[in-house]
């Protein structure tokens, strides 16, 4: 079986309905979703804020590029434009990590080559798999060092939201 931790974030449209569309078309392959936060964008470009979660997913059929395939295809569906790196998106689906799968080829780098640096990843994370470690270079940390090690400005622009209409599951 092959297990995969996927980031998934929107800023344009109706954001909740975009994740939504992620674990509703997992369905059974979904294993837990984390609560949803709102995030400061990254990369420095203006727009508005981000709606993330991290999901956990699993499924024998499928290996690291079938996840990858299977998030560019939700990507696809939700109107994702690529125009400008880092901006403005109606749905991202970046697969994290993937079983013990280490890729360097471009299309397919495992893990996620910035994943230890974002808080809107690392949170999210921590919900759903408080033990979780992240392969950092030759070695594997826990996210919840990771965490701690970035930016009090990077862990403030990540907020929990609270309602019950934003649970995505």
């Amino acid at each position: 079986m092959t297990r995969a931790v996927l980031s998934i974030g929107s800023n344009i449209g109706d954001s909740l309905a975009h994740l939504r569309s992620v674990t509703a078309e997992l369905g059974s392959r979904l294993v837990v979703c984390s609560p949803v936060y709102r995030s400061a964008p990254w990369g420095g470009v203006e727009q508005q804020d981000f709606l993330n979660a991290v999901v956990v997913a699993e499924d024998d059929g499928f290996d690291a590029w079938d996840w990858l395939n299977f998030g560019q295809r939700l990507e696809e569906a939700a109107d994702r434009v690529r125009v400008q790196r880092w901006g403005p998106r109606s749905l991202d689906v970046d697969v994290i990590v993937c079983e013990d799968v280490i890729s360097d080829d471009p299309r397919l780098i495992l893990p996620h080559p910035r994943a230890h640096e974002r808080a809107f990843v690392l949170l999210p994370w921590l919900d759903v798999e408080p033990d979780a470690t992240l392969r950092v270079g030759d070695d594997d940390v826990p996210v919840s060092e990771l965490l701690a090690r970035s930016s009090a400005e990077e862990r403030a622009g990540v907020v929990r939201l609270d309602g019950s209409g934003d649970r995505l599951w």
